[in-house]
């Protein structure tokens, strides 16, 4: 069945409301959220469709979809559940002190752009072993809507167009981005006939192209241009890992979520559960009120210690899991909490002795649910596109510790867990989520938005459980993020704002108040309802839901 047929059945059975038997998707894009929607209607489960709309995203939204990314997939099939890491790896070549001057200082943006900044890929392997695992239509027929849009073009959305020029300012003549990209424009279809070629090549060769074959040589031969590190033998030897979830009881519930090498899924578990500990401090305050903001920051500082010291690629350095999550660790720190006062942010230890990336929820009618989270990191990644390909590479490599002590691009302090070596996976945030309750999936949510991610995804479940807001409602209040560093800074976002007499309130306190340039997350959610789903897509980007009747399971 074509993708024009497959999208015609799914303008014929779409409902506004969606019932047992339907599934769902939220998208950040209307073409992701047209051909998750259409394989569903097609037969296909929640992973033919998360596989589909990541491979169109790569072509519609490539900012941050991608082929030359990485990512991570909480799922659920057949009511169990499983994670899947294709995080980027760094090549063999790369070593601690790899953005480093003789000096010993971090030399400006060699992380971020060019190609030292790009790690190993992971996402077509990623994507194939999803679906050799758990995929129910021909693997070739996922690819087909991305091979279409590439090939026929699509009419750029202005936010695209918005960070397409912002981009171009910032590469400038350092990467070839603005040959590909530099044409793209409002009233044209942007085609991409070299990303169509590669994709029609790995319809037809699975990730064999991408790691050993033509693409392989095309990428390798653009990292030799570009200055960076990737081989032949590094794209050989990549492999995804099916690691355990994290699973965290909540309020009679079950949060299953990403693992190391994500700090994600134990940063939210630990949020929660704070938050569950001192649940007298937060008993009738309003969402986003000077208190409620305070609470959550006292919270949040506590969490990024942990994080700074504790997590990284667990492949190669031990992350004590059990240990960040017990009961009795959480409720200790959870009475260090300062109601009334901001903590000191020198004294907020660890507590244990000794712009760009995109998320898509899905769900199909026999109970499957998917998460996926996958990205370039920045906008663009690198700004490094394969010539002779039409993909952009990611600059994951920011992502590690390139010296302890100093932030990243999102401003996060690391440590020596998460410093630079052949081979390891660089920590993430990224924390695509479900909640599982009386062996059922009733949420799964997730967004972009670096090391605010799981702050975000913590304040749209809070909206939800706590505060009784639709999806729509939850996603669209206002959110703020506090890192623990800099110290006693709340960030906020251009989408919306705290009241001025929050904003008064906190600096009276004490805090440092700063609008970032960009907004806090882009979060698609979707909410059991009974029988139905209700779901949203965060009115910060271009996402759409979708609902969809599904065949009966075979």
């Amino acid at each position: 069945m074509t993708i024009r047929r497959r999208l015609l059945l799914l303008l014929l059975l779409w409902a506004p409301t969606a019932w047992a038997g339907q599934g769902a998707i939220a998208a950040p894009d209307r073409h992701g959220a047209e051909t998750g929607a259409a394989i569903l209607a097609a037969g296909g489960n929640a992973v033919d469709a998360a596989v589909a709309t990541a491979f169109t995203l790569a072509v519609t939204y490539p900012e941050a979809g991608n082929l030359g990314g990485g990512g991570f997939m909480t799922l659920f099939v057949d009511g169990q559940p499983h994670f899947l890491d294709f995080r980027e790896t760094a090549p063999a070549a790369a070593h601690r002190d790899l953005f480093l001057d003789e000096q010993g200082q971090v030399i400006p943006d060699l992380s971020l752009v060019g190609g030292k900044a790009v790690g190993v890929p992971g996402t077509v392997m990623g994507l194939w072993q999803a679906h050799q695992r758990f995929g129910r239509l021909p693997w070739a027929d996922l690819l087909a809507p991305a091979i279409a849009l590439a090939d026929q073009g699509f009419l750029p959305h202005p936010q695209l167009l918005a960070r397409q020029q912002d981009a171009l300012a910032y590469f400038g003549k350092r990467t070839n981005f603005a040959a590909h990209f530099g044409q793209m424009a409002s009233d044209t279809p942007f085609k991409q006939p070299a990303l169509a070629d590669t994709l029609t090549r790995l319809a037809e060769q699975g990730p064999k192209d991408f790691y050993q074959g033509r693409t392989a040589e095309l990428l390798v031969a653009q990292a030799l241009r570009s200055g960076g590190l990737i081989s032949r033998a590094d794209l050989a030897g990549y492999q995804v890992h099916w690691r355990a979830p994290i699973r965290h009881s909540w309020r009679g519930r079950t949060l299953v979520t990403a693992p190391p090498p994500s700090s994600g899924g134990i940063a939210l578990a630990q949020l929660l559960a704070l938050k569950e500990a001192r649940a007298a401090d937060f008993a009738g305050l309003a969402p986003n009120s000077a208190q409620y903001v305070h609470l959550v920051a006292e919270i949040e500082k506590r969490v990024f210690a942990d994080r700074a010291q504790y997590l990284g690629d667990p492949d190669f350095h031990p992350v004590p899991v059990a240990k960040l999550l017990a009961p009795d660790y959480l409720a200790r720190r959870a009475k260090e909490v300062s109601p009334d006062a901001i903590s000191n942010t020198l004294a907020v230890k660890p507590g244990l002795e000794s712009p760009q990336t995109t998320h898509f929820s899905v769900v199909d009618g026999q109970g499957n649910a998917v998460s996926l989270t996958t990205t370039l990191n920045l906008d663009f990644g690198s700004g490094v596109v394969v010539q002779g390909a039409g993909f952009l590479l990611n600059n994951e490599m920011d992502d590690f510790s390139a010296k302890p002590g100093v932030p990243n691009a999102f401003g996060v302090i690391g440590g020596e867990a998460n410093a630079i070596a052949p081979g390891k996976r660089m920590l993430s945030s990224m924390s695509p989520t479900l909640v599982v309750a009386e062996d059922q999936v009733e949420l799964v949510i997730g967004t972009p938005g670096g090391s605010t991610i799981f702050t975000s995804v913590f304040q749209v479940m809070n909206n939800l459980y706590d505060h009784g807001m639709t999806p729509t409602e939850a996603v669209a209040l206002p959110r703020f993020h506090h890192q623990l560093w800099p110290k006693d800074e709340i960030r906020r976002e251009p989408f919306g704002d705290l009241t001025p007499q929050v904003r008064s309130a906190l600096m009276a306190m004490g805090y440092k108040l700063v609008v970032q340039d960009w907004d806090l997350g882009d979060v698609q959610v979707l909410k059991r309802q009974g029988s139905g789903w209700q779901g949203a897509a965060d009115p910060r980007g271009r996402g759409q839901v979708l609902k969809v009747t599904t065949p009966t399971a075979q």
